[in-house]
């Protein structure tokens, strides 16, 4: 399967959900639901994805690999001892060499820094599987399994309850381009980045959203349609995992919080850290939809395929 290696035209990448207009992320999740419902099609029968991983992943992995698997392509599965992205060579040769012999590349890495390096030397489209900035294929999962939920994403009130990371950083900007109630609480000092912030109310304001950073989590969740949380600690920070666990137990979603939004669907980015920011009693109840927001991940990024090719 030829690279895309010798097009001299600027490739489209997906490194923040910030990269897309309003009516690219609805085109994203009218194709994911289309792709849904007829999940085998051979549109990408002359691409190949390389994958490449700096983090453990289990719904990533799955996702793409069955995704291309699905749409007729191959993909290629790069692990952190093999390709050593930095180290071994630099990240500017890997993404030279593997513009040469795939059509489409997708990094899960630490520093949001190694994927803009890869992306600038890259000739192929580049997707962000996921980085510490930001968590775009989540978000497009997260936002299509709110629609197929609620019907619609405008006017959709949303908590998101814990840590401001890189999937909160991703929900403020889809939920602002969408249109919907984005309310964050956390606690102080542990709020989502200024400029990711800043960058969504802008977006907001042209698309009638509204995004609300609040430290009050029963404020966030009253009146909400579906309330999302996340780890407490992500994977880099676990020195601070002691004192997180302490200033975090009062933004635990358990029956008591939920209590406050009866009717709202439940999300979670996965893995869970059960008894932590979820209980079982939440995460396992009747309006919990954390399992079809996991299987949306692969609708997503087939669209998300299709989007940074150019076959949407």
């Amino acid at each position: 399967m030829g690279g895309a290696g010798m097009s001299m035209h600027t490739p489209r990448h997906l490194l923040s959900v910030g990269d897309l207009t309003a009516p690219a992320l609805q085109a994203i999740l009218e194709r994911s639901l289309a792709l849904k419902r007829a999940p085998r099609a051979p549109l990408l029968a002359q691409h190949s994805l390389a994958l490449i991983f700096e983090k453990p992943s289990l719904r990533t992995r799955v996702s793409f690999e069955v995704a291309m698997q699905e749409l007729g392509g191959a993909c290629v599965v790069l692990r952190p001892d093999e390709i050593q992205m930095g180290q071994r060579e630099t990240i500017a040769d890997i993404a030279a060499y593997l513009s040469r012999n795939v059509t489409v590349a997708a990094l899960r890495v630490f520093a949001h820094g190694t994927l803009t390096q890869f992306a600038a030397a890259a000739r192929i489209p580049v997707v962000n599987a996921l980085s510490d900035w930001e968590h775009p294929c989540q978000a497009l999962a997260d936002v299509l399994t709110v629609r197929e939920h609620c019907g619609r994403l405008a006017g959709v009130r949303l908590a998101y309850i814990g840590d401001g990371n890189n999937v909160c950083h991703s929900l403020l900007l889809a939920g602002a381009l969408s249109g919907m109630q984005v309310r964050v609480a956390c606690p102080a000092g542990y709020e989502p980045q200024a400029a990711v912030v800043a960058q969504a109310r802008a977006l907001g304001a042209a698309h009638g959203a509204l995004i609300e950073i609040g430290h009050d989590p029963v404020a966030a969740v009253t009146g909400a349609a579906a309330v999302y949380t996340d780890v407490w600690t992500s994977m880099g920070q676990e020195q601070e995992t002691a004192v997180r666990k302490q200033l975090f137990m009062p933004y635990q979603v358990n029956e008591q919080l939920m209590a406050h939004a009866p009717e709202a669907i439940v999300l979670h980015c996965l893995p869970a850290h059960r008894g932590e920011e979820i209980t079982d009693a939440v995460i396992d109840s009747a309006r919990s939809v954390v399992f079809d927001q996991a299987e949306n991940r692969r609708h997503a990024q087939k669209a998300v395929l299709l989007h940074v090719l150019g076959l949407l």
